[in-house]
């Protein structure tokens, strides 16, 4: 199996993920929030580390730069280019959602009517958000397969819960088991369909500084997922003692399993 295809498999799962989030939502259990708290923010954690850690300075060598001022410029320019484009995609998914949340309001309609616009458009949301988690995974795993898979993990965790917000409200609304979850696999296919066009763009011109600088985007997109996602949905679902805790359990998990695949 080629590294691609391994790449993309991984990057499947990842997004598959989103149909454990819709099996729980489905199951009529709801799972322990300090579990859910602390399993955002090892995500976190293991994100921030690995983006300052390992993908900065990879990207820093490839841009030819070592660790001079150069390499570090552009690659600071890429990591901000990645936090401004995640930042703008987020802002346009916020109005979506704000506009539909307005609109099922004023329409008429049965409660169960609205529920299910809501979950569509939810699903809509996430599966928008999880095409650039989907490309940044899949470069990441053709590089850095270790650290990839690592990359890989943290997004299946957290695209559970982003499951169980697709899912939970389309099952009140039909009752459907099978379109809930159904529902939130097809939203976790953005990460593959993401990985596979982000590629097919920028495949043929993969060189080394064209690399360093989506390599350092990528890092941007993963603090920025971090910092605006992750660790305050933790701190919403448990004490914020347990999201603090979470996060440090995630880099040294993460820090550990550099420092062991490179032994």
């Amino acid at each position: 199996m080629s590294t691609v295809a391994v790449a993309l498999l991984i990057t499947l799962l990842a997004g598959l993920a989103t149909g454990l989030g819709g099996l729980v939502a489905v199951s009529g259990r709801r799972g322990s929030p300090a579990f859910l708290a602390i399993a955002l923010a090892f995500s976190a954690g293991a994100m921030l580390y690995v983006s300052f850690a390992e993908i900065m300075p990879k990207a820093i060598d490839a841009l030819g730069g070592g660790t001079g001022s150069r390499g570090l410029a552009v690659a600071s320019a890429g990591f901000f280019a990645g936090i401004a484009a995640v930042a703008l995609l987020d802002r346009l998914l916020a109005r979506m959602q704000a506009r539909g949340r307005a609109r099922a309001a004023r329409e008429e309609g049965s409660a169960r009517n609205r529920l299910l616009r809501m979950g569509i458009l939810i699903g809509l949301v996430v599966a928008l958000h999880n095409f650039p988690e989907g490309l940044a995974t899949f470069l990441v795993l053709i590089e850095q397969p270790e650290v990839g898979l690592a990359i890989a993990v943290a997004i299946a965790i957290h695209n559970i819960p982003e499951g169980i917000a697709v899912a939970a409200p389309i099952h009140e609304a039909t009752g459907s088991r099978a379109r809930a979850v159904g529902a939130s696999l097809v939203a976790g296919l953005a990460e593959p369909v993401g990985a596979l066009a982000g590629y097919a763009v920028l495949g043929p011109v993969l060189g080394d500084a064209v690399f360093g600088f989506v390599f350092a985007g990528v890092a941007g997109v993963m603090v920025f997922i971090s910092i605006h996602e992750l660790l305050p949905a933790a701190r919403e679902h448990g004490r914020p003692l347990l999201a603090t805790n979470g996060a440090v359990a995630g880099m040294f998990v993460m820090a550990a399993s550099l420092v062991l695949l490179q032994a």
